[in-house]
């Protein structure tokens, strides 16, 4: 009898496994329990083979394994290795004492060797809050797995050289944890933005100057963000640039990424911890369960990719109906609850959204460029396919004009990405002395403590709130717009102009453009 630690993933989180292995003497056989999926049910023959391939004894006599807890579904390959060494642990080829408070994690070719699988990160981790001191992983995974502190990782070629040092008689070297601290990652963003030079900068974008300020506004606070335009206008080329403003990430943060982008194999080897801020972009036909996720196993969705980062989403009004309506509850709660047959999972999502629409099927309403083609009836319809309560969630909607060719033509004057990301920066940093992250994040219960509105900035707001009939929702996010305002301009209080230039996007919203 033996017992190993092993993981599992369910979502992006992994879980610990008990590999309890006995061998009886009974006619060969191996039963696997505890609610296997295929791919842990095929393990048998993968291991049966890689243990005869590096010359150890499979043993000629009943295996049966339990993977506990057995009312958790149990799926991937990496079960493999803990699988394994619990067998050669019954049979006495491994001292019980050399697997004690070690976790195993790594898929078994048939000729021994280690194959990496997704989420290693977290399910080191998972192991690490369990107790265990030490790690064995795939070569593949071992830089992966290290940025998780406080645990040993060993990174392995194949199964003989996992049980050789199990055996004391080879010692591996543990995988050297990386030494970073928040301004570690603060310096290497800004190395890496200096040194790639293909990188977007907003100084590209000739006019544009309102579109450009509520882009600024938008990283400083945190806000999510609709432009709406004409074809061509830069709708697109602007919010390709929002990644270049924000802030970098802190510890915490760079490890969630990291975690999430390893659950689906989308992390770098050689540098595993990522440090800058994802930016997804989703095609229109993505349906809701590419959006949210899903699946069996669970993966996680668009939203989720984008936790930490921008999710930009072109033509909103291309999008399913009930996909984007999906968007309202997570855009609150910033997290996707799945509940499916069998499991359930929460998957983070605290994302900062930026969306482009056309204000109607040509798109050229009211843009004075070309005449539209579009009835009435077609106009109405297009702009109907964006729900009111969604439009509600965003807290700017700023419309994109079309430039006249003289001003495209001529050289650009605007300000850099690197200048005004100073500028965000500065204006981030009077936020987190307030106590949040960004100002977005203001709960409602601090909002008149934090805003620190004065009161003809409070009259201003509600004169507009009863001429414009805004929701109580718009209103708050007026208030933190207008936050965001007057920290870039370095005012300790909200005045009535940095309510006044809040109001305008949501003035704009009233209009028959989305």
């Amino acid at each position: 009898m033996s017992r190993v630690c092993g993981t599992a993933l369910t979502g992006i989180d992994g879980v610990c496994v008990e590999v309890e292995v006995r061998i009886s003497s009974q006619l060969p056989r191996v039963d696997i329990v505890g609610l296997p999926e295929a791919a842990v049910r095929e393990s048998a023959a993968r291991v049966r083979a890689a243990i005869s391939s590096i010359g150890e004894k499979f043993p000629d006599r009943r295996v049966t394994i339990n993977l506990a807890p057995a009312n958790l579904k149990k799926s991937g390959a990496g079960l493999d290795l803990p699988i394994a060494i619990g067998i050669l642990a019954a049979s006495g080829a491994i001292e019980a004492e050399a697997i004690e408070g070690r976790v195993f994690i790594a898929e078994l070719a048939l000729d021994g060797r280690l194959r990496p699988v997704r989420g290693a990160l977290a399910q080191v981790i998972a192991a690490r809050d369990k107790g265990c001191t030490a790690a064995f992983v795939a070569k593949e995974n071992a830089n992966e797995s290290a940025v998780a502190p406080g645990i040993e990782v060993f990174g392995a070629n194949d199964l003989e050289q996992v049980i050789v040092h199990l055996r004391e008689a080879v010692m591996m070297p543990p995988r050297v944890p990386p030494d970073f601290a928040d301004a570690d990652i603060h310096a290497d963003m800004h190395a890496d933005m200096h040194a790639d030079k293909s990188r977007l900068c907003l100084s590209e974008v000739k006019g544009q100057e309102g579109a450009k300020r509520a882009l600024e506004v938008a990283a400083a606070g945190g806000h999510a963000l609709l432009l709406s335009g004409p074809p061509g206008s830069g709708k697109t080329m602007l919010a390709r640039r929002l990644p270049g403003l924000l802030p970098p990430m802190y510890i915490e943060e760079a490890l969630e990424v990291t975690q999430i982008q390893g659950s689906t194999l989308q992390v770098n080897a050689e540098r595993p911890l990522i440090r800058t801020r994802p930016f997804r972009s989703p095609h229109h036909t993505a349906s809701s369960a590419g959006m949210l996720g899903g699946g069996s196993p669970a993966m996680p969705g668009e939203v989720t990719l984008a936790h930490r980062g921008v999710l930009f989403l072109d033509e909103l009004p291309e999008f399913d109906r009930r996909t984007l309506e999906s968007l309202r509850e997570v855009l609150e709660g910033r997290k996707v609850r799945l509940a499916r047959a069998g499991f359930s999972c929460v998957f983070p999502a605290h994302f900062q959204l930026i969306a482009a629409a056309n204000p109607c099927p040509c798109g050229w309403y009211q843009s004075g460029v070309r005449d539209c083609r579009c009835d009435d009836n077609a106009i109405a319809r297009y702009q109907q396919r964006v729900s009111g309560p969604l439009l509600d969630r965003i807290d700017l909607h700023v419309t994109v004009p079309a430039q006249p060719w003289s001003q495209l033509e001529g050289p650009s004057n605007g300000p850099t990405s690197a200048e005004v990301r100073e500028r965000v920066l500065d204006a981030r940093k009077r936020q987190n002395d307030r106590g949040v992250r960004c100002n977005a994040e203001i709960p409602d219960a601090k909002l008149e403590v934090l805003v620190a509105a004065t009161p003809e900035a409070n009259a201003l707001l509600g004169r507009a709130v009863d001429r414009f009939k805004l929701s109580a929702r718009a209103a708050r996010h007026v208030l933190r717009s207008a936050r965001t305002i007057a920290d870039l301009a370095q005012m300790p209080k909200v005045e009535p102009a940095s309510i006044a230039e809040a109001l305008a996007t949501r003035i704009e919203s009233r209009t028959p453009a989305i």
